[in-house]
């Protein structure tokens, strides 16, 4: 009766010394815990860590751009409305050539075909529509203007989109990446004195995927662009103002009391 009795104080002991926390340990590396069916349970706490998140940004001002213009045409089956869009774009094409852009620049980039319904007579198809995207790439951004302007007077008459693109990017990005991580350490820092810890090596770090969409990463030829600038009448005011890069990560710094 009582050897049990020694061996109850003792089991009541180690629980009762085994309240360890993250930043409550004292250069332990292990943590006691008490099972729900009486066992104990022995749990390594060396990689306790405060985990935090950051975005950081820089802005940059683009230097190259990229045009989407759209050619529409109807007709009353889909083989002439075919046929009269293919005409449209290629003399979309050579309009463009003759403003000084490279052939391997424009691209076709999207086609849509669809019929057109009387609805007051029963959905009755009374033609076809046909829409299709012209997209010019490695448009150096002083010659954005012009070109706009060039475009319109020599017949083109609808421009979808104008994208502003910045050849420094990467380099931008891998700014905004710096930012973010001595942010993350600032807060970090923060944490853990408000928790009584201190704060040590990062441990893990995971990059968020950014928007790259505003990286220009072509080639264009300055005696092409040259050529954009002499080919139109008057530019037209273009601004582009700066884009935001952003970069956004997670952290993990180890902690200790």
């Amino acid at each position: 009766m009582k050897k049990s009795r020694n061996i109850a104080i003792l089991t009541a002991a180690v629980i009762s010394g085994a309240a360890l926390t993250a930043c409550g340990a004292q250069g332990g590396t292990s943590q006691i815990q008490a099972g729900g069916n009486g066992v104990l349970q022995v749990q390594n706490v060396e990689n306790q860590v405060i985990s935090v998140s950051s975005s950081e940004s820089v802005k940059v001002v683009p230097d190259m751009a990229e045009i989407v213009y759209g050619v529409y045409t109807q007709a009353a089956d889909a083989k002439s409305c075919q046929d009269e869009n293919g005409k449209s774009v290629d003399q979309v094409v050579e309009t463009l050539k003759g403003l000084g852009i490279e052939e391997s620049s424009i691209q076709t980039s999207g086609y849509d075909m669809n019929p057109i319904y009387d609805w007051n007579n029963g959905q009755t198809i009374t033609g076809y529509e046909m829409n299709t995207m012209v997209t010019v790439s490695d448009i150096p951004l002083e010659n954005v203007g012009d070109l706009l302007s060039g475009s319109v007077s020599a017949g083109i008459n609808s421009v979808r989109s104008v994208t502003y693109l910045s050849s420094k990017y990467d380099e931008s990005y891998q700014e905004a990446l710096k930012k973010a991580v001595e942010s993350a350490k600032v807060k970090a820092q923060a944490m853990a004195e408000a928790g009584g810890c201190t704060l040590g090596q990062i441990v893990a770090m995971e990059e968020f995927g950014g928007n790259s969409q505003a990286r220009y990463t072509g080639y264009y030829s300055a005696k092409n662009s040259a050529a954009a600038d002499e080919s139109a009448s008057g530019a037209m005011a273009v601004m582009p103002g700066e884009l935001e890069i952003e970069a956004q990560i997670s952290v993990d710094f180890a902690v200790s009391k």
